[in-house]
């Protein structure tokens, strides 16, 4: 078999392991196919994070078999781990593989999980843990990924300067739960790896991606602000729900007062910083009363966006055997919830008016440049449509949770 097809649904994980995996198969001499029908091997990457997305990944399973009947059909990610026994009934054909035994099968050898480009990305992203055992009442993920892994600090070094040499400038830090890293020879948690890398020479910034409010250390937050021009002015913070009641029956491991401690700790370390939060709508035993608890916990926290889920319950976990709530209703608590994250996000333009930022240029758009703040606000600069990389701009104006600014 000389030819491949690599399609990636779900997380920036999945996303990352997808580029492991596409190094890993042109290293060993296969040649990417221009479509699915036409590869040798197709590799879908699941996400099973919502109903949806099971059906999506089922939808191209039917699609490739009718397709591409002689090629042959690898299942790796969550959807397929959790769902082993569906897909044997529903899918005889396809072979599905964990995650871990991936290199071994493949390619005679253990995955490294190193990428040393993103085709088709201006930022890059690094894998650095993998796995979780918090066991969320509504969450598949522990059942999928129960192993918790971390790379070495000295892989994570050397992934992050391959990177840089290559001109990626803003390197993203993911994971299933990255606050949960630990480094399998030296023990360095997350603070530490953060200092390793904030010495490391050359210019370019870190972000982290979502990571989980108790483990928000305050070694992570001294690191931070001890070199703010290497880590980016930015934490996602799932939230999940603002009502005490609801926190504890997802098995949330802080409390309101927890999360409204760590924002204002946050705030308090470095000015103007962006700090956005996954919600989820209608929870099974989440009442109207609960759920207007947490739209007024989110509105007085005044943070920066939101990323609404409507709860969809996956299968073998606490929650789906509660009574659900009605489609409609989950429908319109979601509505609001993003009609709120508008806001917020008008706001958090807003407040950025007249303030210098730090930005990357992602993209053109529309005949103009859309670069990135530290603080991962949306900017159009006005004044060239030539820049590039890590640059200064002044912010004019804002408009719709887009901010307007030009290159100083």
């Amino acid at each position: 078999m000389s030819t491949f097809f690599i399609k990636t649904f779900g997380c920036r994980v999945n996303q990352v392991e997808s580029q492991a995996l596409r190094e890993e198969f042109l290293r060993a001499g296969f040649t990417p196919a221009p479509t699915a029908e036409q590869a040798d091997i197709c590799l879908l990457n699941t996400c099973s994070v919502t109903h949806q997305a099971d059906k999506d990944a089922e939808k191209l399973i039917r699609q490739l078999l009718r397709r591409n009947p002689n090629g042959k059909l690898i299942l790796t990610g969550c959807y397929a781990a959790t769902h082993k026994e569906r897909i044997k009934y529903n899918f005889p054909q396809a072979q599905v593989i964990n995650k871990n035994d991936l290199g071994q099968l493949l390619f005679g050898c253990e995955m490294r999980w190193i990428v040393t480009e993103h085709e088709g990305h201006s930022r890059a992203f690094i894998k650095i843990q993998d796995g979780c055992d918090n066991f969320c009442s509504y969450c598949l993920v522990p059942y999928a990924r129960p192993e918790k892994r971390s790379k070495p600090a000295a892989d994570v070094l050397k992934e992050i300067s391959l990177l840089v040499q290559k001109n990626f400038l803003e390197i993203v830090l993911t994971g299933i739960n990255i606050g949960n890293y630990k480094c399998p020879q030296s023990g360095a948690d997350l603070a530490a790896l953060c200092e390793q890398i904030a010495r490391m020479q050359g210019r370019f910034r870190i972000r982290f991606s979502s990571i989980e409010l108790p483990t928000v250390t305050d070694g992570i937050i001294e690191v931070m602000s001890k070199y703010p021009a290497r880590f980016c002015n930015y934490f996602h913070l799932p939230l999940q729900a603002g009502c005490d009641k609801i926190l504890k029956d997802m098995n949330r491991h802080y409390s309101t007062a927890d999360y409204s401690g760590r924002v204002q700790t946050l705030r308090g370390a470095r000015a103007q910083m962006g700090i956005f939060a996954d919600v989820i709508a209608g929870y099974p035993t989440e009442t109207n009363e609960d759920f207007l608890q947490t739209y007024r916990f989110i509105e007085s926290l005044h943070l920066s966006g939101l990323h609404v889920f409507s709860y969809s319950p996956r299968p073998n976990t606490p929650a789906a055997q509660l009574p659900q709530i009605k489609t409609e209703e989950i429908k319109r608590r979601a509505d609001l919830l993003r009609a709120l994250d508008k806001k917020l996000r008008a706001d958090f333009a807003a407040s950025l008016i007249g303030t210098t930022q730090e930005v990357f240029v992602e993209e053109h758009k529309d005949g103009k440049l859309s670069a990135i703040t530290s603080n991962f606000q949306p900017v159009i600069l006005e004044n060239t449509t030539e820049a590039k990389g890590l640059l200064r701009a002044k912010i004019l104006r804002a408009q719709n949770g887009l901010c307007f600014g030009v290159i100083l």
